[in-house]
């Protein structure tokens, strides 16, 4: 996942995802003492409210939180009681001004869970989670509350307001109702039941795959067997051993997709077959197994999305999305699956002539795929990725790639900030400027993977931008990036540089943001549009202008050869098949989990995986979906269910929109400039089609897209 779900929840004070029980005051506020030495209670009085992490330590996260919710909760009793009639100033923007200490505590707390966590912060997020969902639903079930937004939503265009006004009367009286402020008590009781349930089953999914993550990691006794391998990745690989007390052996950990990068290199099959089959068949069975928490939690969603008047939760979820329906979702991706199986039996077909070719006498299975796939690539375009990652050391990527592109682009400078407490010594601080030098945004780069930290990439915020307290914005990149050992340059795959150009589209997209009110600030739009702006950056990496300086050697400063260059150009679009594929079976193996209705029993999860894929016509042995619903943080624990589709939806627009650029002029201030202003700024200020309108004078087409996958 890209995105944490906390920082995509439209408006964070009543949206942190949560559970039940109707009256909070059994949490009480801290006392005076202990609200004077905890560094939460108060707004940080480092630059722009940036955490200071040299005070803030795990004791502080639970009073601070519970003394948030209380607050909170006071806050809006308040709004909701207000005897005077309802108006735009004493209800909608006294609930925009509400929860600071909650806000504040809980941002910090659930990066920190996903990014640097331990056992006493898992414990604190076990004991919150219910009472999260308890306070978000007593907020969006309030009677008095949302009588008073629905009174000026039904007048909204009477009420002399501006667009941006407007538009938040909208998008709060949409989360009131999608939360069930229209249900019976009754029916509201049931609610706040099944938030309840879903919120530990969530909790307990994030405990399990951490664990679960740690557990299956692939220990080698013999040396010999890691053939393939570089020697830097050798050493990280028994240091990761010593580390877990193993020494003298070789580790090599499990990534939290089925696919893993490391079978691209080693030569010993039967060593592959076992790495692959530790990342496919996690989560089945065992203590930390999660199968029977993926059936529960499709039926408890289902369950809530009938009390709310749905068939499905996929129709529940879709109806505030670009997409609308899952009927649209599945004939987009109807509409390309001739197409990309065409391509991948391409693409097996000619690793399969490989195999062959270099005397393996079996048939083609997915721990093959990745190490002879480079094989065809070395022969088709003679590119020999080991070859291209003195090219790619990180911190040139970083700062002569995607800080370069975003200085070109939108004419933003990054300043580091050793000055700046970080909460991980391989944290490091920016602060970035405009191109007329004013102070924009204080940025957290966190790349390395260790101990701790979830798998994945995704960006999040510790401080919103809004002008309407004047707040500027704190926002964090993470990623999973091997460091090499110390004293080595830590080199990156090109799949890495996109993915670094990907997290700072998000970033960026939260720092460019120019809005009134928070819940409309930067990231805060729907599922299927917020992959589009970092989508975008991601072609940058491997535009001739960009990557001509970056792609360095590391030690001679060489550019990367013009051959090598053209090559790497032109293998851009090698592999597409299976990459399409695999993503596409895990979007609709999601799709399929979040169509079930609220009368289906539990179902078993290899099986459900099986016949959803059959029914697609996805079924290809050699290419597994992305994800396997055990191990599918995006759909279960996290914020995606029934919207991993929002990454190719997001990539219709990316790809319409980046092509349209290059049309006028390409990496050229002028074109960046619009698009910052007429995507970037506006947040969720303005609805998603109308911004991109706005931008590209049309809506897009899927001609861009095709292209960009290698599918004409």
């Amino acid at each position: 996942m890209r995105k944490s779900l906390l920082a995509l929840a439209v408006g964070a004070t009543l949206a942190i995802s949560g559970c039940s029980a109707h009256n909070p005051q059994g949490t009480n506020l801290a006392s005076a003492e202990a609200t004077q030495s905890n560094p939460l209670f108060a707004k940080s009085t480092l630059q722009y409210q940036a955490p200071d992490f040299r005070l803030i330590k795990d004791e502080h996260f639970k009073p601070a939180l519970e003394a948030g919710i209380a607050g909170h909760y006071q806050e809006v009793l308040a709004i909701a009681n207000n005897p005077e009639k309802p108006t735009f100033a004493n209800t909608i923007v006294a609930l925009e001004k509400s929860g600071e200490l909650l806000n504040r505590a809980s941002s910090v707390f659930y990066n920190l869970t996903g990014s640097n966590s331990n056992p006493e912060l898992r414990k604190i997020q076990g004991e919150m989670a219910p009472k999260m969902a308890a306070h978000s639903d007593n907020v969006n079930l309030n009677p008095e509350l949302f009588a008073r937004i629905d009174s000026l939503y039904s007048q909204r265009q009477q009420l002399g307001l501006s667009s941006e006004e407007v538009r938040l009367i909208e998008v709060y009286h949409q989360r009131f109702v999608l939360a069930g402020a229209k249900l019976t008590e009754n029916e509201k009781a049931q609610i706040r039941a099944l938030n309840e349930e879903q919120s530990k089953l969530v909790n307990e999914f994030q405990q399990r795959l951490m664990r679960m993550n740690k557990e299956i990691a692939v220990t080698v006794a013999d040396v010999a067997q890691l053939e393939g391998l570089s020697d830097s990745a050798i050493r990280n690989a028994a240091a990761d051993a010593k580390a877990a007390g193993l020494d003298g052996q070789y580790l090599i950990s499990i990534t939290n997709t089925t696919r893993q990068p490391v079978l691209a290199q080693l030569k010993n099959r039967e060593l592959r077959k076992q790495i692959w089959e530790a990342s496919a068949y996690r989560g089945l069975e065992g203590e930390n197994e999660t199968a029977s928490l993926v059936a529960r939690l499709a039926q408890l969603r289902a369950e809530r999305a009938a009390l709310l008047g749905f068939d499905n939760w996929a129709s529940y979820r879709l109806s505030p999305q670009m997409a609308k329906t899952p009927e649209a979702v599945y004939e987009m991706f109807g509409s390309m699956v001739p197409a990309v199986v065409a391509n991948t039996q391409k693409e097996a077909a000619d690793i399969q002539a490989m195999i062959d070719k270099t005397g393996g006498k079996f048939q083609l299975k997915p721990w093959d795929w990745a190490f002879y796939a480079e094989l065809v690539r070395q022969e088709k375009y003679d590119l020999d990725e080991a070859s291209l990652k003195p090219y790619f050391e990180f911190n040139r990527v970083l700062e002569d790639g995607v800080f370069f592109t975003l200085n070109q682009l939108y004419g933003v400078t990054f300043k580091p900030r050793p000055d700046l407490p970080v909460y991980h010594p391989d944290v490091k601080a920016w602060e970035m400027f405009d191109a007329d030098g004013s102070s924009m945004a204080i940025f957290y780069g966190d790349y390395f993977a260790r101990e701790g930290k979830r798998g994945g990439a995704w960006m999040s915020s510790f401080v919103n931008q809004n002008l309407l307290k004047g707040d500027k914005p704190v926002v964090v990149n993470v990623m999973n990036i091997k460091k090499a050992p110390e004293g080595e340059a830590t080199f990156v795959s090109y799949d890495e540089v996109t993915t670094m150009f990907h997290e700072l589209g998000h970033g960026t997209h939260g720092m460019f943001s120019k809005v009134t009110y928070p819940s409309l600030s930067g990231t805060a739009v729907s599922r299927d549009f917020v992959e589009f702006p970092s989508t975008f950056e991601e072609d940058w990496a491997g535009h001739p202008q960009v990557l001509a300086n970056y792609a360095k050697h590391y030690q001679t400063g060489e550019p990367l050869p013009k051959a090598m260059l053209d090559k790497l150009l032109k293998s851009r679009s090698f592999n597409q098949g299976f990459d399409t594929l695999e993503y596409m079976a895990a979007a609709l193996v999601d799709m399929e989990w979040h169509s079930l209705d609220k009368d289906a029993p539990l179902q078993n999860v290899a099986e459900f995986e099986a016949k959803a894929l059959e029914k697609h016509g996805l079924n290809i042995e050699a290419v597994p979906p992305r994800y396997k619903s055990t191990y599918f943080a995006h759909a279960f624990p996290g914020g995606y269910s029934a919207s991993y589709y929002a990454y190719m939806w997001s990539e219709i627009l990316a790809a319409d929109a980046f092509a349209y650029v290059q049309t006028q002029g390409g990496l050229k201030r002028d074109i960046g400039m619009k698009y910052r202003k007429t995507i970037r700024e506006v947040g969720n200020s303005v609805p998603p089609m109308e911004a991109y309108k706005n931008f590209r004078g049309q809506e897009p087409t899927t001609d861009a897209l095709l292209k960009r996958r290698g599918l004409l």
